[in-house]
């Protein structure tokens, strides 16, 4: 039996035809302002259910709790703030109790907000919470310290579910739970991803699929920072990874809408409640998830999970995997008894090598079919 949403019910905000269509005729009179393109998708994961309990942006008194404690005002775990910010002289015009329409960047109206608080708060408080630092040269903090100084909360409703551009790929949790519970899947393993797959990712994924009955593969799409790569090479290396050598049956791939904030262990966390969201039982966790620079430690985003012993999903942790020369295998530091003088460390800069400087990567790094799809990307990284 799949484990349940958090907060135990799905969030359903996206409207249905009928109340679509008495918004739209209510939107000319609204206030209207127009949200970034990342804005949008959290709205819509807000809508979807992806982040449920949440209905809408966080509170004043949410935001403190989220902030201090990593945990909603209910008491369930949380550790990433989902805010709006908007600027002063946009929030004069508005007025708390109001209905404001949410219009994407090409000025077509996608979501109503209904405002329940204006409001202000300390952001060196939200990075230290949240990022356990408040350096601007962090990318996370540097992003939060450049929003505007107001914050807006209130429930949204989204007024139609876009799935465009990756629709195959853009699952909802109530049809990734439709898909487990048609294959028969009781436990089902989350990996998280933000690079294309190579031989440590799979052999990661192949160990977790001998304990449960099927894999999610759930790659991070959207807004990245430069030298990543593309959301399209990442989806093509994988397809083709699981085309040729998974059991279709076994594995289900679908993307995540979401700019990472890269908050190392509070944004693991947050990554395995979006994955029970999405019926999930277990969530791989590797080294460094969701890190950046220096600024955790490689294995701190395991060590937090034992300050949420009832978030209702399983880690599962791993180390650093590596093909050992002499094993002539793919191994930890768990499994291999020799020095790293035979290890052979696969890398996204290894990675990255096959395309920048047309280098020749052994097999033991990555298959060669994914090296071909690799290669034969015009424009694979973020500029």
């Amino acid at each position: 039996m799949l484990v349940k949403p958090h907060g135990g019910e799905l969030v359903d905000r996206v409207l249905s035809a009928e109340k679509k269509a008495e918004a739209q005729a209510e939107i000319a009179g609204m206030f209207q302002m127009t949200v970034s393109k990342e804005t949008v998708s959290e709205i819509q994961n807000i809508a979807r259910g992806v982040f449920s309990p949440l209905e809408g942006f966080l509170n004043r008194a949410e935001l403190e709790s989220v902030v201090t404690e990593g945990h909603l005002a209910s008491g369930l775990a949380w550790t990433i703030p989902i805010l709006l910010a908007v600027e002063e002289s946009q929030a004069e015009a508005i007025t708390e109790g109001q209905t404001l329409a949410l219009l994407d960047e090409t000025g077509a109206p996608v979501a109503l907000l209904h405002l329940e608080q204006k409001y202000q708060f300390d952001k060196g408080k939200i990075a230290r919470g949240v990022f356990g630092t408040d350096d601007d040269k962090h990318p996370g903090v540097q992003k939060l310290f450049r929003l505007p100084d107001l914050f807006l909360a209130g429930d949204v409703d989204l007024l139609e579910d876009i799935r465009t551009p990756y629709e195959q790929y853009n699952l909802s949790p109530r049809e990734t739970r439709y898909l487990f519970r048609k294959r028969g899947w009781d436990t089902v393993v989350a990996f998280q991803t933000r690079n294309p797959p190579h031989r440590a990712h799979e052999y990661i994924q192949k160990c977790a699929l001998e304990i449960c009955d099927g894999l999610f593969i759930n790659p991070v799409i959207g807004k990245k920072k430069s030298g990543d790569f593309t959301d399209d090479v990442i989806l093509k290396a994988y397809q083709t990874l699981i085309d040729d050598f998974y059991p279709p049956d076994r594995v289900v791939m679908s993307i995540l809408p979401w700019q990472m904030r890269y908050a190392g262990p509070k944004e693991a966390i947050f990554h395995a409640i979006v994955r029970k969201n999405f019926g999930c039982t277990h969530h791989i966790i590797g080294r460094d998830h969701a890190g950046v620079g220096d600024y955790y430690d490689t294995y701190a985003a395991h060590r937090i999970f034992a300050d949420f012993p009832d978030l209702g999903i399983q880690p599962l942790f791993f180390e650093h995997s590596f093909y050992c020369q002499a094993c002539e295998n793919m191994a930890t530091a768990k499994t291999c008894p020799h020095d790293k003088s035979s290890w052979l460390s696969p890398s996204g800069t290894k990675i990255r090598a096959i395309i920048t400087e047309g280098v020749q990567v052994a097999p033991e790094i990555t298959r060669s079919e994914i090296a071909k799809v690799l290669a034969s990307e015009e424009r694979p990284f973020v500029e």
